[in-house]
């Protein structure tokens, strides 16, 4: 697998960033294996650095948190049939705190760096939803509990949060995207494929073999979830069969209910002063259609 610094310095037709926590196995391990082209480079990366190298150019397409879309619609078209979203509980997005949602107000609260969606949508429940105002600190989630208590609640995202899940001390434990179908009564999307616009156009037929590879590779990952779950499960470390059923919670299309739920996550931070307008209407990769303006 190829590094970032790699992807800097080859010459490939394509490179594509990957977020490696386990939420993504069940198209990334059987893409790991099936795919054999070395002309495409793949660089695995936390979110936040797959969206840096996105938006200044340095890789092509890839798995990127929903809000990094939201700030640069105009660089990118979001790839049909492919997310991470939730219908209600995602199991890995976690606000652990020692007190209730409405009772945070002044309080200090730990945020994950890793995602900014998750940060924003966490903002949103708090400020939007629950009327309270929060200080906010961002930095690395620590293993250390003598650390973490310090703090009045804790943002934690991908294996951190299964971890913490799993060996945190903490009396409440939020899902957020739970909160968020109880209020909109619509899916989230926390992460989407997207590509550079100028990518789609310079290599039109090589997005279409990629986008056909990733589709490809999630359908037979999903039919083979049991095996996959029990070969990621040692990575948090995690019992194979509640991996098998925080991967089967996890919903990885891209259907009309989610893009509404996007649409609305969209017009939130619009509003909020933390995505462009042009956002909206979503615009998305079509291999029948050229794309202008790239």
């Amino acid at each position: 697998m190829m590094t970032c610094q790699e992807v800097r310095s080859g010459h490939p037709v394509a490179r594509i960033g990957m977020i490696n926590f386990i939420n993504t196995a069940p198209l990334y391990e059987v893409w790991k294996r099936t795919v054999h082209r070395p002309d495409w480079l793949v660089a695995e990366a936390v979110p936040l650095t797959i969206n840096r190298l996105l938006s200044i150019g340095e890789l092509d397409l890839g798995f990127i948190s929903s809000h990094e879309y939201a700030v640069h619609p105009d660089r990118y078209l979001l790839l049909p049939d492919l997310s991470i979203s939730a219908s209600g509980s995602v199991g890995s997005v976690y606000f652990f705190a020692s007190k209730e949602l409405a009772e945070l107000d002044g309080e200090k609260l730990l945020l994950t760096s890793h995602s900014q969606t998750s940060v924003s949508l966490l903002k949103i429940i708090l400020e939007e939803f629950t009327g309270v105002r929060p200080h906010y600190h961002s930095g690395a989630i620590s293993e250390n509990q003598a650390v973490l208590n310090h703090y009045a609640g804790i943002l934690a995202i991908g294996d951190e949060a299964l971890d913490l899940k799993q060996h945190g001390d903490f009396p409440i434990r939020i899902d957020l995207s739970k909160v968020w179908w109880e209020q909109t009564g619509l899916p989230f999307v926390f992460a989407v494929w997207a590509a550079r616009r100028d990518f789609c156009r310079r290599e039109p037929v090589e997005m279409a073999e990629i986008h056909g590879e990733l589709v490809r590779c999630l359908r037979e990952g999903l039919a083979d979830l049991k095996a996959i779950s029990a070969e990621v499960a040692p990575r948090i470390p995690m019992d194979p069969e509640d991996c098998y059923r925080y991967l089967r919670g996890i919903e990885y299309d891209l259907g009309p209910a989610k893009q509404q739920g996007l649409a609305l996550f969209y017009d939130y931070l619009i509003k909020r002063g933390e995505g462009v307008a042009t956002a909206l209407p979503l615009q998305f990769w079509d291999k029948s259609r050229k794309v202008e303006g790239a």
